[in-house]
């Protein structure tokens, strides 16, 4: 008997002529995440990736926390692999599944059949399966709509599988599937939302942060570390720049009309994080922002800082309220760490009356004033680079 990960893998299948690139990056993921724990054979055949133990030193449950934020994944299952007859099914049913159906009530068998020319049909098979566990097991009675635990035998061409119940996996595509794009990361709630699902499509992410000392602590910078290495134990490694942006927020306060602050701050962050992007071979940008939210997130206010750049920006929280966006937060465990009290670059001169329906031939106009090329590329120059494994 021989313990093994099954792998369904969700929307992929419907890639068509495109599907084994994504098959294949998936596989790709699943080899790199687990290549640390031990060696283990990982392969697909018959719609499903089998990862196979290949030393008693590599058990299955070294790598179960890996699989269960691999992207692209949809469902996995612990299963045992054994000859495709009958004795070998129940002799791996009673060794393996005996202490989950010993400690249940109630219980149904699923069969499925991918060799077609196994002498017993789907339901046949499950019949007599089911006949044996409960001779086998007399505090068990069957339920067929909602049992306690369903027992699956899948019939392959190579041998056969035992399994309980599936678990749900994460979804999405493959890690890098779709391309790359930097993600504007802040110390707060939304963005690594942002980010985590934006890698849910298969996006690879750079991220970038900017820092205003001493404005903002050292503890800021390090809570930013803390949230990306939650949304990369998703996303796979995440490059992070920090920009210094102290003597452009400085400038701002000080050549800038007041109710302009927020918004001119914010097109300085665009057009930094689009020549970082671009110098990172990035098609697009992600920020965390929800329509309404806040001042710098109405329409007009979007509007005016998309126009300073080219490339597209996406923005996958723009329809979710609050609630919906803390719930993401504490799935992927970053909201305990987001709402430490170490505050980021967004909350210093922050404006009384900040402008929410600005004109972006205004804004152009205040902001003209200074020269923020020099400031720009002295920040460009400074960045720091933070490797997020």
């Amino acid at each position: 008997m021989k313990e093994v990960i099954l792998i369904k893998i969700g929307e992929v299948v419907l890639k068509g002529l495109n599907k084994r690139s994504f098959e294949h990056q998936l596989i790709n993921d699943i080899k790199n995440r687990i290549k640390n724990f031990g060696p283990y054979e990982v392969k697909f055949s018959q719609s499903t990736i089998s990862i196979m133990p290949l030393s008693e030193n590599s058990p299955i449950d070294n790598i179960l926390p890996c699989v269960k934020k691999t992207l692209g994944i949809a469902s996995f299952s612990r299963a045992f692999l054994c000859n495709k007859t009958l004795d070998d099914i129940k002799e791996t049913l009673l060794e393996g599944l005996n202490s989950a159906l010993s400690n249940a009530k109630t219980f149904k068998v699923e069969s499925k059949r991918s060799d077609k020319k196994f002498y017993l049909t789907s339901p046949q098979i499950s019949e007599e399966i089911g006949g044996f566990i409960l001779e086998k097991f007399p505090n068990l009675m069957v339920d067929v709509h909602t049992p306690e635990v369903t027992v699956t035998i899948e019939i392959r061409d190579f041998g056969a599988y035992v399994r309980l119940d599936a678990e749900k996996g994460v979804g999405g595509l493959p890690v890098a599937s779709s391309g790359k794009a930097a993600v504007l990361i802040s110390g707060g709630i939304d963005s690594p939302v942002a980010a985590f699902m934006m890698a849910k499509r298969g996006i690879k992410l750079t991220a970038i942060h900017f820092a205003s000392p001493p404005y903002t602590s050292p503890r800021a910078e390090k809570k930013v570390v803390e949230l990306l290495e939650k949304v990369s134990e998703f996303s796979g490694n995440i490059k992070l720049f920090v920009v210094p942006f102290t003597k452009i927020q400085e400038n701002i306060k000080k050549n800038c009309p007041e109710e302009f602050f927020t918004l001119i701050m914010r097109r300085m962050m665009m057009k930094i994080s689009e020549k970082i992007a671009l110098n990172e071979s990035c098609e697009a940008l992600i920020t965390g922002e929800s329509l309404g939210q806040v001042a710098s997130q109405t329409l007009p206010a979007i509007s005016c800082t998309d126009s300073v750049v080219s490339m597209p920006v996406f923005r996958p929280l723009i329809g979710m309220d609050k609630e919906e966006i803390v719930a993401v937060a504490k799935k992927i465990e970053t909201y305990d760490i987001s709402i430490q009290p170490f505050e980021d670059c967004c909350t210093v001169f922050v404006p009384k009356h900040p402008k929410t329906k600005p004109k972006t031939e205004k804004v152009e106009e205040a902001e003209n004033k200074e020269n923020w090329d020099i400031f720009i590329n002295d920040a460009l120059q400074n960045l720091k680079r933070i490797d997020i494994q």
